[in-house]
C-alpha cells in the first residue's frame, strides 16, 4: 500500500454535506451537481473511509412522505452494507427551514420549540436505525441579531430544558446516545449561544444528566473567535468530554469556510493531530469541510484524499518529533523538575505548606532563565518543513 494512505482503521468520516457540498454560497448559486446518498457511500468506500455522517434532511427531504422516507432509508441502508461503511454520529437540521430563523430551542415562539423536539426525535430515530452512536447539537440558529428582545437568560433556560428532555428520550428508548454541543461564535446568527469550548463545557455542567454530555470542537469555529483550536481540544480532553471532533481549516477573522484540513494552518494541524493521538482518542476523526467551489466532482474526491492524507502525514510527523533526539532534548531542558520542593508544591498537607512557605526561591535566577522556546519551535517548524 502506497504511504499515507488511509484505511477504515484510521477511523476517518466524512457527512453527507460535506463531500456532497454543491458550490452554493451566499453570492452565487451551485457549481456543481448533487450527489445521491448511495452514490456518495460509495465513493466514500473507495478512499478507504470509515463511515459517513449526517443530518436529518442531507439524506431525507423535509417534506417526505413516510413512504417516501422509508423508501431512501432502505437504500441508503442497502449501500451502507454493500460498501462496509458505517454511520457513527447524526445530527438535525434546525438552521435551515424559515421555521428556525430566529433558533429552534431558543426561540420566543413556544411553538417552534415543540416543532424543534419534535424533528429531533424524529431524526434521533432515523440515526438510531443507522446505528449510530454520538448524537451533536450545533445551534446554528440559537442566538440573536438584536438583544433588545430581551430572551437572553430565557433562551438560556430553554435550550437547557430541550436538551434535558432529549436526553431522556434517548434512554427511554434505549438509544444509548453520547450527545455532543458544537460552539460557534457567529454565522449564521450574529451572536451564537455556547459560542466557544469553554462555554459549552461550562452549560454542560447545569444539565440534568450531564455525564451524557460532550462536546464536538472544530477547527474553524474556535479560529474564528480568535482562539487556538488545540488548547480547546487540550480542555475538552482534560474535562473527558471530548466526544467528536470536527477536522478543517479556517482563516481568522473571515466567514467560515471549511477549509481542507491543514490547508492553511499545518503547525496547528499538526499539534491537533499529536493530541489526538497522544491522549489516545478513539473517535472518529470527522472531516467537516468541503470542496471549494471552483471544484468539479474529480476536486471533491481530491478535497476528500486530501483531508485523509494531511492527517496521515501529521501523524507520522508526530512520531518523528518524539522520536527527535535534539527536539526531546530541548523539551526536557524546558521542563525544569526540582525535587528540593516538588513535593512540598505538589501534595498540601500542613507540613508541605510550611515548608513551601519556608523555602528560599532565587527570584532573580528564575526571572533571568531562558526557557529554550524559540529553538523548540524553530526545530518543531524544520521537522514539519521536511529539513529533519
Amino acid at each position: 500500500m502506497a504511504p499515507y494512505t488511509p484505511t477504515p482503521d484510521d477511523r476517518f468520516t466524512f457527512g453527507l454535506w460535506t463531500v456532497g457540498n454543491v458550490g452554493r454560497d451566499p453570492f452565487g448559486g451551485p457549481t456543481r451537481e448533487p450527489l445521491s446518498a448511495p452514490y456518495i457511500v460509495q465513493k466514500l468506500a473507495e478512499l478507504g473511509v470509515y463511515g459517513v455522517n449526517l443530518h436529518d434532511n442531507d439524506l431525507v427531504p423535509i417534506d417526505a412522505t413516510a413512504a417516501e422516507r422509508d423508501r431512501i432509508v432502505r437504500e441508503f441502508k442497502q449501500a451502507l452494507s454493500d460498501h462496509g461503511l458505517k454511520v457513527p454520529m447524526a445530527t438535525t437540521n434546525l438552521f435551515g427551514d424559515p421555521a428556525f430563523k430566529d433558533g429552534a430551542f431558543t426561540s420566543a415562539d413556544a411553538r417552534v420549540r415543540a416543532y424543534a423536539l419534535q424533528k429531533t426525535m424524529a431524526s434521533m430515530d432515523l440515526g438510531a436505525e443507522l446505528g449510530a452512536e454520538t448524537y451533536v447539537f450545533w445551534g446554528g440558529r440559537e442566538g440573536t441579531e438584536v438583544d433588545g428582545s430581551g430572551k437572553l437568560l430565557d433562551a438560556l433556560g430553554w435550550f437547557r430544558d430541550s436538551l434535558n428532555y432529549l436526553a431522556e428520550y434517548s434512554e427511554s428508548q434505549g438509544y444509548g446516545y453520547r450527545f455532543a454541543l458544537e460552539p460557534k461564535p457567529n454565522e449564521p446568527r450574529g451572536d451564537i449561544f455556547l459560542p466557544t469550548v469553554g462555554s459549552a463545557l461550562g452549560f454542560i455542567a447545569t444539565l440534568a444528566r450531564p455525564e451524557l454530555f460532550g462536546v464536538n470542537p472544530e477547527f474553524a469555529h474556535e479560529t474564528m473567535a480568535g482562539l487556538s483550536f488545540p488548547h480547546a481540544i487540550a480542555q475538552a480532553i482534560d474535562a473527558g468530554k471530548l466526544f467528536h471532533i470536527d477536522l478543517n481549516d479556517q482563516k481568522m477573522g473571515r466567514f467560515d469556510q471549511d477549509l481542507r484540513f491543514g490547508a492553511e494552518n499545518p503547525k496547528g494541524a499538526f499539534f491537533t493531530v499529536k493530541l489526538l493521538e497522544d491522549s489516545g482518542y478513539t473517535g472518529m476523526r470527522h472531516f467537516d469541510a468541503h470542496a471549494l467551489r471552483t471544484e468539479d466532482e474529480a476536486g471533491v474526491w481530491a478535497f476528500a484524499r486530501g483531508c485523509m492524507r494531511t492527517y496521515l502525514i501529521l501523524k507520522e510527523k508526530a512520531r518523528q518529533w518524539d522520536e527527535d533526539a535534539e527536539i526531546q532534548a530541548a523539551l526536557q531542558a524546558y521542563r525544569v523538575q526540582d525535587a528540593g520542593v516538588g513535593e512540598a508544591a505538589t501534595r498540601f498537607s500542613p507540613e508541605n505548606a510550611a515548608a513551601l512557605k519556608a523555602h528560599a526561591f532565587d527570584r532573580v535566577a528564575l526571572g533571568a532563565r531562558g526557557p529554550g522556546l524559540e529553538q523548540l519551535d524553530q526545530l518543531t517548524m524544520e521537522l514539519l518543513l521536511g529539513v529533519r
